[in-house]
């Protein structure tokens, strides 16, 4: 299959071929033998069972739990001898988002050396660092940010892609790490997951050849440089069937049947393994209802047995937490399942190495699934040579730190994103520009590189970067600047499309807020529901008769149709990272009138017709896109698009649903801060604190999907306060005419001796006090609740209209406050319409 090789709309637009029928095989024998590259060896094998023989139970369980680093010490490592630990999205040596390698290599060297202190436990068995460098070094500042899979599968080059892993594998190595949560190898079915932007194609065989070339590129090829002093351990992710789920639900269910989930969701790990990825993580879905963190069919019947995988699987944050009948800190039936290594990145590790171990000793788990498992993390760890190499800060690339971002990185980067563009409309050939006119530059996408680099960026989400943690790297407006200034050009920068001289062409950059799994799942794919401003900008500019340039950043296609009928051209970015820059050398000519580039990206996934379109394949029944896979305008094709696409459509009544305003992380146009009396400060991390006041972000159903607040003898009114950015005023009177609540989970961690008040505003900080603001008791319903429980807990908005909150103009939908000792959890914060008869409070 593969992409066609699409130039314009008439070439592309043909009967869809039938999908060939499925070889029909049952139950095991639909799973191959895999032809794995890198095959044992006596001496590898004989290693392991010399070690093994030396190695006491506690010990060999150890082996099996990956903390966080986080939630362990250095003695804590000294102690226990962990296999492995890990820094989670978001997660910084000393908790410093500004840590600089030579900060990321000390706590790797600091980990490694008590690993192999054999002075507590006798074991010097050294230990491995896991990091998600999915694009790129994506944790530390200043590291080349390639573009995001979905981006790639648009340039269909799985050369370049060999050439990108290599070079986030010379990154990484150079803080010391030695082993990289990637590729993610999911093939997506519908595009509300939040994750489809981790995925490289809705075509299994792109993921297939993906996954070969990625899982190559960082570790190695075999017999030639495999797991040497210049690549990392590779994981391909996440086994199996997380593309697939019912509703693009994240951890969700799939119920693909058995030939489906391998000929669809199981063709990256035929890519990867045969190349010799030596782990695999464990999905959060489920397989008709059964977590695959428990599900010893497929972990151990498949991947192990009839597949020949010898590595090791690992899982994920606190995955086997989630299988029927364990916690975080208690999972038997995922060990006897065939996880190998447990990633539990909180404080649950102690009890789960002590049940465990427990576990064992009363038979629940054999020995001989420890000694598989054990087994497998040795093997591994003696063919990637961590017996042998120098300990992390005496490495090849290690304290190297002219390689993070050096230019030959950010040189494949650029390639990466011009041919990663797809450019879907180009009215009367407004593309390329001329570089010698006056060009103006808007829209919120236009100079941010952290929005351009999506989620999984330097924070887990990608919220809360400013361009100046990007060093070294460029926004879209940067080479706009450059190209435009070299030929003599003009440009002006203006977010909202202000000037001073009109312009002859408008570049529009604009599209989704960054975000990662779980807080990236949508009901459906309209662009802006609701909201539309960046239509409205659009607009006014074409009102102005100024030929508009949309520049579309998103992590999945989109029905974006008013933004089409609006745009002269539109180009679709995906999420191109840090070098930002490379956009302008396909969007302009030279000095000279000559292209420098041709658009050559093509769409990987198909583009919806509706909004409802999230489910929609290639080779599917009814298959009707607007624009179909393998879809893409070069400079050469002719555009019949037109600007009369359709703009309405049917709202559903299951997707009248109340606007967003915290699940699990801030929807636009909320931020957080925290509040001590007159005092602010914005929330910009996952831990913060204001005086007496402290905020971290918890697990409530996904990672770090919660907030908590805890006072600490407050004598003031203290609390978490949400608020628009900036203090803009905004409308959310349909909230109010369709009788809806505020909704939130809530979940007392203390004793409630203090009143827990509830508090609207329609007000910025200038503002008189009093004049619009509105407040509710929250104490006797909190005092009413489970302790360490969570409740759901609803407020008539009426409640806050009858004191005068003008719901045309709000300003903060929510601030929580108490004083003196007290801790609080929240999470999944909304208007909920037509809530208000059902409220926990009610108001006539």
């Amino acid at each position: 299959m593969g992409l066609v090789s699409a130039c314009s709309q008439e070439s592309v637009v043909e009967p869809v071929k039938e999908k060939p029928a499925m070889q029909e095989k049952n139950g095991i024998d639909i799973w191959p033998r895999l032809n794995v590259e890198v095959k044992q060896t006596d001496e590898i094998e004989s290693r392991i069972q010399e070690i093994m023989a030396t190695m006491t139970l506690e010990q060999k369980v150890a082996q099996m739990i990956q903390p966080e680093i986080r939630d362990i010490t250095v003695e804590d490592m000294r102690q226990y001898g962990f296999g492995s630990y890990l820094n989670g999205g978001g997660s910084f040596p000393q908790g410093n988002k500004q840590s600089t390698p030579e900060d990321w290599i000390k706590l790797a060297e600091d980990l490694y050396q008590a690993s192999i202190d054999d002075s507590l436990d006798g074991s010097t068995i050294p230990t491995m660092w896991g990091t998600d460098a999915v694009h790129g070094h994506n944790n530390v500042i200043g590291a080349t940010l390639f573009p995001h899979n979905i981006g790639l599968g648009a340039a269909n080059n799985p050369e370049l892609i060999e050439k990108i892993a290599n070079a986030t594998a010379t990154e990484v190595m150079v803080t010391g790490i030695d082993w990289v949560f990637a590729p993610t190898v999911a093939t997506v079915r519908d595009d509300r997951w939040g994750r489809t932007y981790e995925s490289y194609s809705e075509d299994p065989e792109i993921v297939r050849d993906y996954a070969a070339a990625i899982v190559k590129g960082l570790q190695g090829r075999a017999g030639q440089d495999f797991l040497s002093d210049n690549r990392v351990i590779s994981t391909v992710k996440h086994f199996v069937g997380d593309g697939g789920t019912v509703g693009g639900d994240d951890q969700g269910d799939n119920v693909a049947s058995e030939q489906a989930l391998f000929e669809i969701h199981a063709q990256g790990y035929v890519g990867g393994l045969e190349a010799g990825a030596q782990s695999v993580m464990a999905s959060f879905n489920s397989w008709h209802g059964e977590k695959i963190h428990g599900h010893k069919y497929l972990l151990n019947d498949v991947l192990k047995e009839k597949m020949g995988f010898d590595g090791f699987i690992v899982g994920d944050w606190n995955g086997h937490g989630q299988v029927k009948g364990c916690t975080n800190g208690d999972c038997a039936q995922a060990a006897n399942a065939g996880l190998d290594i447990f990633m539990v990145p909180t404080s649950a590790w102690k009890p789960l190495y002590e049940n465990l171990v427990r576990q064992v000793n009363e038979g629940i788990i054999p020995m001989s699934r420890i000694d598989d498992a054990v087994t497998r993390i040795l093997r591994v760890k003696l063919r990637a040579g961590l017996f042998e190499k120098p300990s992390p800060a005496n490495r090849k690339f290690s304290g190297k730190t002219e390689l993070i971002g050096q230019k030959a990185h950010r040189d494949i980067a650029k390639q990466a994103v011009r041919e990663s563009l797809v450019m879907l409309k180009n009215n009367e050939a407004l593309l390329p520009l001329n570089p010698n006119t006056h060009i103006l530059v808007a829209g919120d996408g236009a100079n941010n590189i952290g929005k351009q680099s999506g989620g999984w960026t330097i924070t887990w989400q990608g919220t809360n970067n400013t361009n100046e943690e990007f060093p070294g790297g460029t926004s879209i407006y940067d080479g706009v600047k450059a190209q435009v200034s070299a030929a003599n050009g003009s440009v002006e920068l203006n977010e909202n499309g202000d000037f001073f001289k009109k312009p002859d062409v408008a570049i529009v950059v604009f599209g989704e807020e960054p975000y990662a799994e779980g807080h990236g799942d949508r009901e459906h794919l309209d662009y802006q529901r609701g909201q539309k401003s960046d239509l409205a900008l659009l607009k006014k500019l074409q009102k102005q008769d100024i030929p508009v340039v949309a520049l579309f950043i998103s992590g999945r296609p989109m029905w974006v149709n008013q933004e089409l009928n609006n745009s002269d051209a539109f180009v679709a970015l995906w999420l191109p990272g840090s070098e930002g820059s490379a956009v302008a050398d396909v969007l302009f000519t030279d000095a000279d009138g000559k292209r420098q580039y041709d658009f050559t990206g093509r769409l990987s996934f198909s583009w919806p017709n509706s909004p409802y379109d999230a489910v929609l394949n290639k080779g599917d029944e009814d298959y009707s896109p607007l624009f179909p896979y393998g879809y893409g305008l070069s400079y050469d094709s002719k555009d019949t698009l037109g600007n009369d696409l359709s703009e309405t459509y049917e709202e559903l009544e299951a997707f009248s649903t109340g606007k967003k305003i915290f699940t699990g992380t801030m929807q636009k146009p909320w931020v957080l801060l925290l509040s001590e009396g007159d005092k602010e400060e914005l929330v910009v991390a996952s831990t913060a604190s204001l005086g007496t006041l402290s905020y971290r972000t918890i697990d409530k159903e996904v990672q770090e999907d919660a907030i908590r607040m805890t006072l600490a003898d407050a004598t003031v009114p203290s609390g978490l306060k949400i608020a628009s950015k900036s203090f803009f005023r905004e409308d959310i009177s349909n909230e109010l005419l369709n009788k809806s609540s505020l909704s939130f989970m809530i979940k007392p961690e203390s004793a409630i001796t203090e009143a827990v008040m509830l508090n609207m505003s329609c007000e910025s900080e200038g503002d008189a006090p009093g004049s619009c603001r509105g407040s509710v008791d929250i104490t006797e319903n909190l005092k009413a609740m489970e302790k360490d429980k969570w409740h759901a807990l609803s407020v008539d908005l009426q409640c806050f209209s009858q004191q005068g909150v003008d719901f045309s103009g709000l300003v903060v939908p929510f601030h929580l406050l108490s004083t003196g000792n007290i801790q609080l959890s929240v999470s999944d914060i909304e208007f909920s319409f037509d809530t208000a008869d059902s409220a926990s409070i009610k108001c006539k």
